[in-house]
Order: structure tokens, then C-alpha cells, then sequence
């Protein structure tokens, strides 16, 4: 980055994009040198990047899609927001839109934009942008066809009529409405070569943010995750060490804490309580605080997240940790469905019927039909398998086409003498606390990071019955809780023949 500024006109700004554009460090040295803002007593400073603001910057070099999970207070919506406005400033035709979850948050970062302006050196002050033209809710530079907006997520047009160059979409886990249309409204503005930072702190594990982060390999965006030691500030007197609990030495050792962070973490802990995971996140796991009160151990499906790998293979939907080994036998338990892709999932899941083993899990919106042909050949590559479908709804089609079209005889019989399994509200509360007993004392039978999620989100209603979030799916869940009840049923009565 050069040390001179230049007049601020068109095309020395031009040449600072240019300049920014070229490397990170450039990028982060332009920011430091132009951007003023409020520190936490309330006086103007020139931004100086921390810790977080740093690593975000480098890690999202080069990237067009992002998103954030963080702590609260870490800097990070400040930064994005003035890098945002340096790009909007430095090149010509760019439409740059904030979008905050509500009116005041939306006011609140516009008065931030508008701070980056006002107190520009005088030297950029003078050019081009001298011609700006400021309102609640945008800025125009005519010289530069550029214009940086602010809108709320409660604006189901947000964005519309837009080529978006630049989207931030802040605390999304927070968007009234429904944000999953509001976002895909905006994405669909959003120009070919555009970036998009989303960006909350956690708000329950459901919902538009969670799916995001959840699904970000597969929509290409590039996860960031900021725990609250990141900030420098967060700190209190230091506790002694030989008070540290199990938990408190398990973090400091994992995280590299000082015992001055051990003690603001106490102190968190005792004004936030049971929000503490969620406010201040110290992974990408727990903070995501389940909404309504979780029917299996919340502990004991993160710890388990936090342990498993990715399949040996992947076929699609289909993913396997194991295949079937010569002389074994093997259960597939099916959830059916009925194929709408924006409907429920079919699920089976493949277990070894001695050890309780989960071998594989198909997930897909399936007809019965395309179910049924899929679950038998699943079974008959596990060693012609036990095949255990829900007969419940759809699950009746599943059967009849497994008979027919699929020719495939070895299909469980319930012991009223009829094809497949029926879930009853009888069974289910037995089949749910046969797997949530499982994921207590025998976790590692576990292995697909979609059924531990899916446990994740599975809440206990008003009622007290178990059912997936509003927005989530539990027929990976389901399907796994038919497998261990089956095979359950046929280990207590006789051997598998």
C-alpha cells in the first residue's frame, strides 16, 4: 500500500482499490489508515484490527461466500461493514446492502457507515466523494455510480430490483419472518462475481442461520467460527489455578486460556447461566443451544460431534463408515416418505445386527418407489439384510413395491403377522429412550454427523412428546430408532435366520 492517499479523486480512489485488491495485508493496512470509529468509551479512533477482525480477514481472502458464527461484541459487523464501504468507495459501480434484523440494529450499523464517511482524511474527503449524497438509509456517490444501503430483514423486498455487489446479512439468526425467503430473495439479486457475508451470533440449534451453517459446504460458503477469548478485553481478576474445576482445565488446555480469562468466564457464567454457551460460544457445537428443551443429552451428542469423521464413502446420499464384512449380519431400518423435495426425507439407516454398529445412512427425497428399490439394494449388499420398514403412511407403498417390483422376500414382520414395523404412540416414546440411552452409554455406534444433528433439533414438546423443531427433519432419527428397536425385538426373541 502507498503511503500517499492522493486527492481523492476518481482515479486515485480507483488506484487504492486497486492497491486493496492486491493482497490482504494491503487491504488490512488501507482499512487501519482510513476508517475511524466509536471505541467501547465512546471516542473516535482509527480502526486498528484485533484479533478476530484479523483472522476473518485473512481467512476470507479470495472468497465470495461466507459466514460467521461468533460471540458477542468481537468486532466483526464493524469490520465487515468498513470493508464494505472502502470497497464501495474505491470501485465505480458497486451496490453494496446491509440488511439488520431489526430497524434500531439496521440504524445503529448505517450510523457506522456514515462514520466511516464523515471522518475520512480530509485528502479523500475533497474528490469524488465530496458529491455524496447521505440519507437514513443510503449513500450515493454520483462520481463513482456507487451506492451503499441499509434495509431490515422484516422487508420482504429487501434488495429487490438491485444488482448486489457486496451483501451482508447480519445477525441472521435473528430475521423475523421467514428468513429463509427473505434470503433467498437477496441472494437472488446478488451479482455473479458478488460476495455475501452472513454472519450471527447463534440463536438455538433450528432455523434459517443453523441450516446455514450447517449446509455450508454444500452452498459453497466458507465457515469462520470466533470464541469469545478472541477478544482482548474479555477478562476478569484471575482465579487461582489450583480452583479450576475439570471443565475450566479442559478448556484452558484446549484453548490456551490465562487464569485472568478463566475468571471471566465464571463471571459470564454466573450472569448468563444457561445462555453462556450461547452468548459467549466456545465452539461451534454447544453454543447452538437447542430450541425448546432437547429430548436426547445435549452433552452427550456435541461431545459425540465432535468426534466423528467423515464417511470412508459417499455415494450421493448414501454414506458409509462400514461395509459389510463376509459372515455378518446386518439390519436396514427404513423411514419412508413421500418423495416432495420440499417435503420429509427417506431415510435408512444400515446397522450390524450383533454390535448395534451404524454401518450407513441414506438420506433423500425419495418416492416410495425409488425408496423401496434403493432400500433393497442396500440390504441385499449387506449380506441380503433384515429389512425393516415403518409401514406407518407411506411406508404401506414401500412395502408393496419391495414385494412387486423389487422381488425382495426378507422383509421384517411385526407380531401381529403383518410387513413391516408399526410406530404407535405406544412404541415411539420406547423406541426414542432406546436411542437416547444409546447415545448415553454407547456413543461411538454413532457415526453420521446428519443423525447427530437431527438429534440436536429434536425437541420436547408442550406436550412432552419428542418431535424434529419447526424447520428441522427427524427421519434420520427415526430411522435409527426403528434399527435399535428391531433389532432390539429380534435379539431378546431368537437369532436371525
Amino acid at each position: 500500500m502507498s503511503r500517499e492517499l492522493g486527492s481523492g479523486s476518481r482515479e486515485d480512489l480507483v488506484r487504492l482499490g486497486r492497491e486493496m485488491d492486491a493482497s490482504v495485508d494491503d487491504a488490512l493496512a488501507l482499512a487501519e489508515k482510513v476508517l475511524k470509529i466509536r471505541n467501547r468509551l465512546g471516542k473516535v479512533e482509527f480502526l486498528a484490527a484485533n484479533q478476530a477482525q484479523t483472522r476473518y480477514a485473512r481467512n476470507a481472502w479470495g472468497k465470495n461466500s461466507n459466514i460467521i458464527l461468533k460471540a458477542r461484541q468481537m468486532g466483526i459487523t464493524t469490520w465487515i461493514a468498513g470493508r464494505f464501504f472502502l470497497k464501495t468507495i474505491t470501485h465505480p459501480g458497486t451496490v453494496t446492502v446491509e440488511v439488520g434484523h431489526t430497524q434500531e440494529s439496521a440504524e445503529a450499523l448505517f450510523r457506522i457507515v456514515h462514520r466511516f464517511l464523515a471522518q475520512l482524511p480530509d485528502a479523500l474527503r475533497e474528490g469524488a466523494l465530496k458529491s455524496a449524497k447521505c440519507s437514513a438509509r443510503r449513500i450515493a456517490f454520483p462520481a463513482l455510480d456507487s451506492e451503499y444501503l441499509v434495509e431490515t430483514a422484516g422487508d420482504r423486498n429487501a434488495g429487490r430490483g438491485l444488482t448486489i455487489t457486496n451483501l451482508h446479512c447480519t445477525e441472521l439468526a435473528r430475521w423475523p419472518g421467514d428468513p429463509e425467503e427473505t434470503l433467498a430473495g437477496l441472494r437472488a439479486t446478488l451479482s455473479p462475481e458478488g460476495e455475501l457475508v452472513m454472519e450471527s451470533t447463534p440463536n438455538g440449534a433450528s432455523g434459517c442461520f443453523w441450516k446455514e451453517w450447517q449446509e455450508a459446504e454444500k452452498t459453497g460458503a466458507v465457515r469462520h467460527f470466533f470464541p469469545w477469548w478472541l477478544e482482548p478485553s474479555y477478562r476478569a481478576e484471575a482465579v487461582d489455578e489450583s480452583s479450576l474445576t475439570e471443565d475450566e482445565r479442559r478448556v484452558r488446555e484446549c484453548a490456551g486460556l490465562s487464569l485472568e480469562q478463566i475468571g471471566y468466564r465464571r463471571r459470564l457464567r454466573e450472569n448468563f447461566r444457561g445462555l453462556a454457551r450461547q452468548e459467549y460460544a466456545e465452539d461451534p457445537e454447544s453454543c447452538f443451544l437447542a430450541s425448546g428443551s432437547c429430548w436426547f443429552e445435549v452433552a452427550a451428542i456435541d461431545s459425540r460431534l465432535r468426534a466423528v469423521r467423515a464417511p470412508a464413502e459417499q455415494r450421493g446420499d448414501l454414506w458409509i463408515w462400514a461395509g459389510p464384512q463376509p459372515g455378518r449380519q446386518y439390519l436396514v431400518a427404513v423411514d419412508p416418505s413421500g418423495g416432495s423435495p420440499d417435503g420429509d426425507y427417506a431415510a435408512a439407516q444400515v446397522i450390524d445386527r450383533e454390535r448395534g454398529l451404524q454401518c450407513a445412512e441414506l438420506r433423500a427425497h425419495r418416492s416410495p418407489l425409488e425408496t423401496a428399490i434403493a432400500a433393497a439394494d442396500l440390504a441385499q449388499e449387506y449380506n441380503h439384510a433384515l429389512l425393516a420398514v415403518e409401514r406407518n403412511n407411506h411406508g404401506h407403498g414401500v412395502l408393496a413395491h419391495l414385494h412387486s417390483a423389487c422381488a425382495y422376500q426378507r422383509v421384517y414382520r411385526s407380531g401381529d403377522g403383518q410387513d413391516g414395523w408399526l410406530t404407535s404412540v405406544t412404541s415411539r416414546p420406547a423406541m426414542l429412550a432406546d436411542l437416547g440411552a444409546a447415545l448415553v452409554e454407547t456413543p461411538a455406534l454413532f457415526s453420521s454427523e446428519r443423525l447427530l444433528r437431527e438429534c440436536r433439533t429434536f425437541v420436547r414438546g408442550a406436550g412432552g412428546n419428542g418431535a424434529a423443531a419447526p424447520g428441522e427433519h427427524d427421519d434420520c432419527v427415526m430411522a435409527m430408532a426403528l434399527a435399535l428397536a428391531v433389532r432390539k425385538e429380534q435379539c431378546s426373541a431368537k437369532p436371525m435366520q
